[in-house]
């Protein structure tokens, strides 16, 4: 009877340094997962980003922090930071390695469930394929924005953003094509048709006879006069 593996959770946690700087070599920028797949928090001193946010950020701020704050915005492949003692200490909880599509120039399509794998293959250009947890991440080569629920199991993360790592996956990567971007854009509301109520009676309305529109006419014409006539009155007065 064989009996399953168990790796040590220190070892575990060695590993995924290991692939961060793996990643790091072929500038992918990386950063450690905490439990929840998600990343650390801020230190206190980037809490509710009181520090004012890193410079690449969408509002660009002052921050300087040497630990894995504000998210993707930390994500970097600069050996040196990835193994600082404030990094390796979030290495040593970290439950995963994350990466920063954008700063690596990729797009990742996230597919969250079958049926979004089966309109990506029926929709889509065909592309590296990563397997994840319920479905699947493309990966194409190029850029372009973030954005969650672009269709019901499909999120696109790049620019801004982040995701797991999840191993090098199968096939080759194919260039982002339009209708990857076209997601992203969003459809402009439909017009209403402005509908003019009708008498009860049938027939035509009183307010589009002629007799009506020569009145109006009239009527603005008194007004124009009127007002031009005050306007003189009130430069000659003075």
């Amino acid at each position: 009877m064989t009996h399953p593996t168990i790796i040590p959770r220190d070892r575990k946690r060695g590993a995924h340094l290991r692939t961060a700087l793996s990643l790091a070599a072929g500038y992918t920028p990386v950063l450690p997962l905490r439990a929840g797949k998600v990343p650390f928090g801020n230190c206190p001193a980037c809490h509710n980003n009181a520090c004012g946010g890193r410079p690449n950020m969408k509002v660009p701020g002052p921050c300087l922090c040497p630990r894995p704050c504000h998210g993707w915005a930390a994500a970097t492949h600069d050996v040196a930071v990835i193994t600082s003692p404030v990094w390796v200490a979030a290495w040593r909880q970290a439950e995963g390695v994350a990466y920063h599509p954008g700063g690596a120039g990729l797009t990742v399509l996230d597919l969250d469930n079958a049926d979004a794998i089966t309109w990506a293959r029926r929709t889509l250009p065909l592309t590296q394929t990563v397997p994840t947890t319920r479905g699947q991440h493309w990966i194409y080569q190029g850029t372009m924005s973030s954005a969650n629920g672009v269709r019901p199991g499909v999120d696109i993360k790049s620019a801004m953003s982040y995701a797991r790592w999840l191993g090098p996956g199968n096939g080759t990567t194919t260039a982002l094509r339009d209708a990857v971007r076209a997601l992203v854009v969003r459809k402009p509301s439909p017009v209403r048709a402005v509908t003019v109520p009708v008498p009860a009676g049938g027939g035509e309305c009183p307010h589009r006879s002629p007799a009506y529109l020569e009145r109006g006419i009239a009527m603005a014409e008194q007004q124009i006069t009127g007002a031009a006539s005050g306007v003189h009155a009130t430069v000659y007065r003075t």
